[in-house]
């Protein structure tokens, strides 16, 4: 039986959770959505339920979490994982909050953790703080995200109004003293009627100590970067069997294809790197929204004669998307490119003979597999931390290898040397 059953809010971000896991040693498969048909597992330890839920009315994300956690129950899963970004995107009204209350109530327990450090990714917690890339949350960028801005870094403020429990803290302190001392600091915040902890770490031994404390939770919410440090338990255990295997895909096939609709920091650099080696075509969303057809057509007839990776994009630096947004309504303006971009990846695939494909964007890559009708993933090698290549499962005709990069993830020369990952 898997050892864990995970929910993640978004695509991307169940892909770099699920990396994670394979990583660290467990063989692990991500489904999209909640199966609708069966799916082979083979082995896994650990399996991934990828929703799209994290800008959704909460009550519609904690009705799909709800979902999720009733069919791993059913796959027989021990204990659970709410998986969310490491930037804590949320709202004042949620999801984090209420989908974390949900799965409490469902599993009968009383307290969980949140953790969304991922430190190799330079996402850390401090005295319940968190920090992106080196500075603190709402310094990092992440105040102009169109659909959750984040204008508070201390993750107790940023929680305390979404959720029914009351919020404490584990704090770095706690940590570095071990992992008797975490689970004493964990049965201290339960005696004092605390639901949901916010924990510090600012490395990866904290999320080992964080890990092996939380043993025995039914659940446990946080970013990817504590699979880690509950994978590194496991082993300790012996519970795992895959080791330096979990990951292994059969070799990629066809031509390679990217599609970019982040607009984040990190996907624009990406982006303009990739775009002085490869071919690239750039579908600017003002001009989608008035001609978007004509402009689909365009771009697939421009790739059709293309050699090599092509780069075909929407993403757009932060003034630019809002004033397109003002002109058509920012529901709108994000509705259409994910439309488009999907409409072209079922293009490519299947009438170009495309076989590898990186997407980037958690809600670019939502619209993708679903256009794609994808119904899992076998998780492979990682090209960064958190962005692995993934082989597509449940799909009619030969496995896509597929790679789905959360906007923030990746080097500068991600969208260069991906080709390089894959066998």
């Amino acid at each position: 039986m898997p050892l864990i059953g995970c929910i993640a809010d978004d695509f991307t971000g169940a892909t770099d959770l699920a990396s994670m896991f394979v990583r660290g040693g467990a063989r692990t498969v991500q489904t999209i959505g909640v199966p609708q048909r069966p799916l082979e597992f083979g082995e896994a330890e650990v399996l991934v339920v990828a929703l799209k839920s994290r800008n959704l009315p909460p009550e519609e994300a904690v009705k799909q979490s709800l979902q999720a956690l009733e069919w791993l129950q059913a796959q027989g899963c021990r204990q659970f994982y709410f998986k969310y970004c490491s930037t804590f995107d949320s709202t004042a009204e949620g999801n984090i909050g209420p989908v974390s209350d949900a799965l409490l109530s469902a599993l009968g327990s009383d307290f969980t953790v949140a953790c969304p450090a991922f430190p190799e990714n330079r996402r850390s917690v401090f005295n319940g703080y968190l920090f992106a890339n080196d500075v603190l949350l709402n310094e990092s960028g992440m105040q102009d995200h169109p659909l959750t801005p984040m204008g508070d870094a201390n993750l107790m403020r940023v929680l305390q109004p979404q959720t029914r429990q009351r919020v404490g803290l584990i704090d770095y302190r706690t940590l570095r003293a071990g992992v008797e001392a975490t689970r004493q600091r964990i049965a201290e915040l339960r005696g004092e009627s605390v639901g949901i902890a916010i924990s510090d770490a600012t490395d990866n031994d904290d999320l080992t100590v964080l890990g092996a404390a939380c043993a025995q939770l039914p659940l446990v919410t946080a970013g990817s970067g504590l699979a880690l440090g509950l994978a590194q338990d496991w082993k300790a255990r012996g519970l795992l069997g895959a080791g330096s295997e979990a990951g292994k895909l059969d070799p990629g096939w066809g031509r390679q294809a990217i599609l970019s609709g982040s607009c984040s920091r990190a996907t624009l650099a990406q982006v303009e790197q990739a775009a002085a080696v490869y071919p690239a075509f750039r579908l600017e969303a003002g001009e989608l929204m008035a001609r978007g057809d004509e402009l689909l057509a365009e771009a697939l007839a421009w790739s059709a004669e293309q050699q090599g990776p092509v780069l075909i994009y929407a993403s757009s630096p932060p003034e630019e998307v809002r004033r397109v947004q003002q002109q058509f309504g920012t529901q709108q303006v994000g509705e259409r490119v994910e439309a488009a971009l999907a409409a072209i990846a079922r293009a490519l695939v299947d009438e170009q003979g495309v076989g590898q494909l990186l997407v980037a964007g958690g809600e670019t890559s939502g619209a993708v597999v679903n256009a794609l009708d994808i119904g899992g993933l076998r998780i492979g090698p990682s090209i960064d931390p958190g962005v692995p290549w993934t082989q597509t499962l449940g799909r009619a005709g030969k496995p896509l290898a597929l790679a789905l990069k959360s906007g923030n993830f990746g080097s500068t020369d991600f969208m260069v040397k991906a080709w390089g990952k894959l066998a």
